[in-house]
């Protein structure tokens, strides 16, 4: 018979699920969930005499402002700030537009040119930028009229866009890693350093779909006849215009994984060169940089708003005996323990397609990581491994962010199923890559371990 505590937990996460779909903000959800069972818990305890574990005085609301105090008080989480800013900095400077033109001239003449070229330029966004919004939506602007215009399939042009604005969540410097960093009491360069395989084999997937589904389906992405030739002179300013995006790339992350920087004084350095960049392009001007600080004052008060809900939260399910309770659950599984962190990879990815990552980072994760340390699993791996997984949460209908951000920009002539079946070969790459990762541990461990032994 299940405990009143147990009863609590099971009604709490419930609650949660069922507000989801009422549209009502997830920060006000959560932080209303917690307000609400923590009274209740207290009043339960004290004039019902249930049992409602920890929560039993009115105490409970000191620690969740300790809580949130502790986690405000963390230093690595100044980098989320200046990450944004240096990705909403950068696509205002116009290195994508001129990546796009160069690559489409280079690569663009063969079957699936076009779709290699975005994959490549979203691979770059990634390492420069990490705001998977800004990179989709610039993509799809970029390259999907051009696709249409060299008669591509809809459905591939879309799904090569939605699926290389993704990688920036996964390839550092990534946001996803430093709030999972911070949740776990992880370090953000060892999660950037083991992610960094993983990310490029990811992209190194979908460059080999491309070519291989445009080679073998006639008509999926045909090869312009109209191009000029290739010639020294597009090469060489193709060159060109790729060093100051990987000079700003090899800046932060190179920073970082020398230990020349912390993730927090590299983002600073990240957030300066992109403005360097924008200003040698001639692309910056006050109403840019007054536009670039509001848009990253906008993006990191929906962020925090929604982690100082999801802090409250995990508070009072914890006070509640949440994480006995679901460790418990995981460790009753009648599987091994490497089918123990299967299933909670399938669980991440069943609520991928209801949730955000930033939900799922929050409050899934520091309940699951405990029980999957206390099997024996290395934890940097199994961050990796999640934050892979959680991929395909921005591909995943009805919630996947990807694909609103497509259909907002795209002509109207592409249909929202257009959209769906063109992700839906990358969404199968992604549990590819998933699977790689759980079988070959070192995709995540071997450059941490380089780098320090």
């Amino acid at each position: 018979m299940l405990a009143t505590y147990e009863i609590l937990v099971i009604v709490m996460l419930g609650s949660f699920i069922g507000l989801i779909f009422t549209g009502f903000p997830i920060a006000w959800v959560l932080a209303g969930l917690a307000v609400v069972f923590s009274v209740g818990g207290v009043l339960a305890s004290q004039y019902l005499g249930w049992d409602t574990y920890f929560l039993s005085n009115w105490r409970i609301f000191g620690v969740i402002v300790q809580r949130i105090y502790a986690q405000m008080s963390n230093w690595v989480l100044v980098a989320l700030p200046m990450f944004i800013f240096m990705g909403l900095m950068l696509e205002r400077s116009g290195v994508a537009e001129r990546l796009m033109v160069d690559f489409s001239r280079l690569f663009g003449r063969f079957r699936g040119g076009l779709g290699l070229a975005v994959v490549v330029i979203g691979i770059l966004l990634a390492a420069s930028t990490g705001i998977v919004g800004a990179s989709v939506v610039l993509l799809a602007v970029l390259s999907v009229p051009i696709m249409l215009e060299q008669n591509y399939s809809p459905s591939f042009a879309t799904g090569v866009v939605a699926a290389s604005g993704t990688l920036g969540i996964l390839i550092p410097p990534s946001i996803m890693l430093i709030i999972m960093a911070d949740q776990l009491s992880l370090s953000v360069g060892n999660l950037f350093m083991g992610a960094l395989v993983p990310g490029l084999m990811l992209g190194g997937l979908y460059i080999l779909f491309v070519l291989v589904a445009a080679r073998l389906i006639n008509g999926l992405a045909p090869a312009p006849t109209d191009l000029p030739p290739v010639t020294a002179s597009l090469v060489g300013t193709t060159l060109l215009h790729v060093i100051p995006p990987l000079l700003l790339i090899l800046a932060v992350l190179g920073s970082i994984f020398m230990g020349i920087a912390t993730p927090t004084e590299a983002s600073g350095l990240g957030a300066f060169g992109a403005t360097l960049l924008a200003l040698a392009n001639g692309k910056l001007s006050l109403p840019v940089l007054k536009d670039v600080c509001y848009k990253t004052s906008i993006t990191t008060a929906f962020i925090f708003g929604i982690f100082l809900g999801a802090t409250a939260y995990a508070v009072v399910l914890r006070q509640l005996g949440g994480d006995e309770f679901i460790a418990h659950i995981l460790q009753s599984l009648p599987f091994t323990p490497g089918g123990i962190v299967i299933a909670i990879l399938f669980m991440a990815f069943i609520a991928g397609f209801f949730l955000d990552w930033l939900e799922i980072s929050l409050i899934m994760l520091p309940l699951v990581a405990p029980v999957v340390a206390a099997l024996g699993f290395d934890l940097t791996w199994f961050v990796v491994l999640f934050a892979v997984s959680l991929q395909t949460s921005f591909l995943t209908p009805p919630v996947g962010f990807s694909l609103f951000y497509v259909k907002g920009v795209v002509p109207s002539t592409v249909t929202t199923q257009m959209i769906y079946k063109g992700v839906i070969p990358f969404v199968m790459l992604q549990v590819l890559a998933v699977a790689l990762v759980y079988i070959w541990p070192q995709l995540v461990l071997w450059l941490p371990k380089v780098a320090y032994g």
